[in-house]
């Protein structure tokens, strides 16, 4: 039994139809890479698995319960939390403030504290008091990341972390993946980098326009095949 599924997954913004039948997996402590151009409808899954956006029931599974029509705070409380693409921080709160915002929908025990999050991210306990928009984009995300492990999920879903980023912050940020997943989360990650998401997924789910053109085990896609799923098979 998967930990999170989807189902034949449809998403529409209005009268646009942003999904078409996604079908994916995550199973328990396991790390899944969504790939894809802009456009794909990666972002779009990420806010359907994580309630922003509503489908049928059963197009979504947590904990073989249907739940694709729960809204997002539900979701949150049932284990599953998002580090949003851009960050989303709240400006008038301090660092630490917006660390504790991610433990008040979710108390649940677990290893993440703020404790937890400081020995992860050492850099947000030296700037616990300031503003979180005084930090750097990389800071900042830090935050993002720390603010979702507060409510100690069983999921953690990361759109687009690396996004921006100097690499050498990214490679700081995801670094503290492995720490991440052995608290017990699994981890879907969203990533334009695609050799980003291949060090550090299991599982790799390629999209394009809406639908899943590949999956597999990371070790076993080659370039040639995730090429042609990110961009399309030349004519």
């Amino acid at each position: 039994m998967s930990l999170l599924s989807t189902h034949g997954l449809t998403a529409h913004y209005g009268q646009f139809q942003a999904l078409f039948g996604v079908d994916i997996t995550l199973e328990p402590g396991e790390c899944v890479a969504i790939i894809g151009a802009n456009g794909a409808g990666k972002t779009t899954l990420l806010r359907a698995l994580s309630g922003i956006l509503r489908s049928d029931a059963d197009a979504i599974r947590f904990n073989n319960e249907a739940v694709g029509d729960r809204p997002a705070d539900e979701i949150l409380r049932r284990g599953i939390a998002m580090v949003p693409e851009g960050r989303k921080l709240f400006p008038s709160l301090s660092v630490e403030e917006n660390l504790l915002i991610g433990a008040h929908a979710r108390k649940v025990p677990g290893p993440w504290s703020l404790e937890a999050i400081y020995a992860l991210f050492p850099i947000l306990a030296e700037r616990r008091n300031s503003p979180g928009t005084a930090l750097s984009g990389g800071q900042q995300q830090m935050v993002a990341i720390g603010r979702a492990l507060m409510s100690n999920p069983a999921v953690l879903l990361c759109d687009e972390i690396s996004l921006g980023l100097a690499p050498v912050v990214i490679r700081d940020i995801y670094n503290a993946l492995p720490q991440i997943r052995s608290g017990g989360a699994a981890l879907i990650i969203v990533e334009q980098d695609i050799g980003q998401a291949l060090k550090v997924a299991d599982r790799v789910y390629c999209m394009m326009e809406g639908r899943v053109t590949l999956s597999g085990a990371a070790s076993d896609l080659s370039r040639e095949a995730i090429h042609n799923a990110y961009f399309g098979a030349a004519a």
